[in-house]
């Protein structure tokens, strides 16, 4: 694989990544209008067509009619207020196939000028399936509020959301490798250190994300509005109230979003010191600069939660600070391949 077949893979990839992320925050608009149940039905192919006249408009806002949504939270609404919520979900299904077709045509041409080699093959090939998938998974989601509570299930809105980002990280890994050779083996002891400190770190994000998940799932991002403390407490007193105790680490809103504060608290810890170390470390001027943004990224992303938080998840703040976890996790992706892909040796290059 020449030099040249490797940059259009990656580049191709990067785009793929930028999708990704665009998805993301669409579906987070999605879910915080509440849009993601105006769309009763599953069509992945003919589903791309939108409602065209007043009588599709019509038979779509009667299924709609149906649902618990509707018969116990938007029983007033009108059909154009249904539109709304329903393009909001439209343009997430939509953007998630083309995302699939952007990812699918290059890769069959890649494949035929035989620009792929082969140990990359069954990687590229395991990041489609994931995106199937991940299709699957959101109407798996859809389906669990289409029954009797209008709110999908926290479990499935979390496995969504952790498949998304699942996918961007693998995608940005692999782009990220085609660009430079990463360094299989070091035997410098600092260096060795600094690359398991920024592993645990993205998997501390990752972290982030899954209990981020169980907060817009249950909506706890809507109680405890306070900081530092939560309704004055530390930890609330009804953290455990749940039975069994273990539910409550998925199904009580105190606990819950006391452990994803937890997760924000160690980030706001330990970036700062990682970026420290990185400094003081004979590194290259390209690890130290990822080191920076995640710095700079993590404290606009703490500022942004904090924000949500205190004005109870506006949509505008709450697709963003979704969209800032994948920026945070990407420049951490970054910082990981650079660590392992520049030598100690005091180059400033």
């Amino acid at each position: 694989m020449n030099k040249v077949a490797r940059r259009q893979v990656a580049l191709w990839l990067f785009i793929c990544s930028a999708m990704v992320f665009a998805i993301l925050v669409v579906g987070g608009v999605t879910r915080l209008t509440h849009s993601g149940l105006s769309i009763v039905e599953w069509k992945p192919i003919v589903g791309i067509v939108p409602p065209l006249n007043q009588a599709e408009w019509d038979e779509t806002f009667e299924k709609y009619k149906k649902t618990p949504e509707y018969h116990k939270v938007n029983h007033q609404m009108g059909l154009e207020e249904f539109k709304g919520i329903f393009f909001w979900e439209y343009w997430h299904r939509v953007l998630g196939r083309l995302i699939g077709v952007v990812f699918l045509l290059p890769f069959l041409y890649f494949c035929w000028r035989r620009k792929i080699d082969p140990p990359l093959m069954p990687k590229l090939l395991g990041i489609f399936v994931l995106g199937g998938l991940q299709g699957a998974m959101g109407w798996y989601m859809v389906k669990s509020g289409l029954v009797d509570d209008p709110r999908v299930s926290q479990y499935r809105l979390t496995a969504h959301l952790s498949l998304a980002f699942l996918i961007f990280v693998a995608m940005m890994w692999l782009a990220l490798g085609l660009l430079s050779e990463r360094v299989r083996v070091t035997t410098d002891a600092t260096l060795k250190g600094l690359q398991r400190f920024a592993f645990w770190l993205a998997i501390l994000v990752g972290y982030m994300v899954v209990s981020g998940g169980l907060v817009a799932g249950i909506r706890a991002g809507k109680a405890y509005n306070s900081f530092p403390l939560m309704n004055g407490h530390f930890l609330p007193p009804e953290s455990f109230i749940i039975d069994p105790w273990y539910l409550n680490f998925f199904n009580n809103m105190a606990l819950v979003q006391f452990d994803h504060r937890l997760g924000a608290w160690l980030l706001a810890f330990l970036v700062p010191w990682l970026w420290w170390k990185i400094r003081a470390a004979a590194l290259s001027r390209s690890a130290r600069l990822a080191a920076t943004l995640v710095l700079v990224a993590v404290f606009l992303q703490i500022v942004l939660g904090i924000s949500t938080l205190l004005l109870a998840v506006p949509v505008g703040l709450g697709a963003a600070h979704q969209g800032g976890a994948m920026i945070v996790l990407g420049l951490l992706l970054w910082l990981n391949h650079q660590l392992r892909v520049e030598p100690v040796a005091g180059s400033a290059a």
